[in-house]
């Protein structure tokens, strides 16, 4: 599912290839049928505010954002258990259900990170997509409000998910 591939890689770490890319990234988007109008409005509205800020400026804005506020992380147990020990079961259990799965890791990416659990929800079908989606809904939730409560540019796309989310836990 396209959706959740531009999400992950929007939510990853800002290089330059993205950057140097978003005309295309746009394109897709527009032409996708998957991609409702409210979500398209509001991915080319974070994209909008990347073309207006260099590869740096975007990087500085996405550490100040993820890495130096815990309220934002990406790292999705992060919210639930903080850095309780309780946290590596369930970092265990997820790598162990991405295994299960066939779906491969990077050496030393850590499972809950948001944009790997998005490229892996990318290779579901729609319906496989909204219960994983939904089971993280309560998570997504709080990193949205949290995002959202700071004006981060990022909460655009934080709310896709929570959307998405919400409707797959109502079917």
């Amino acid at each position: 599912m396209k959706l959740y591939k531009i999400l992950s890689k929007l939510l990853d770490y800002p290089e330059r290839e993205i950057i140097d890319n978003l005309d295309e990234l746009i394109e897709i988007i527009n032409n996708s049928f998957e991609i409702n109008q409210i979500e398209k409005e509001s991915l080319l509205t974070f994209i909008n505010w990347m073309s207006k800020h260099s590869v740096i400026e975007i990087q500085q804005e996405y550490v100040k954002t993820f890495d130096m506020i815990p309220d934002h992380s990406l790292h999705l147990t992060h919210h639930i258990f903080g850095d309780d020990k309780a946290r590596g079961p369930a970092l265990i259990d997820l790598n162990e259900h991405f295994k299960s799965e066939g779906f491969e890791m990077k050496q030393g990416e850590i499972p809950d990170y948001l944009p790997l659990i998005l490229e892996y929800i990318s290779t579901l079908n729609e319906i496989e997509a909204g219960t994983f989606l939904a089971d993280a809904n309560k998570i997504v939730k709080i990193l949205t409000k949290n995002l959202s409560k700071a004006n981060s540019p990022f909460s655009e796309l934080t709310k896709i998910l929570e959307n998405r989310a919400r409707r797959a836990e109502l079917t």
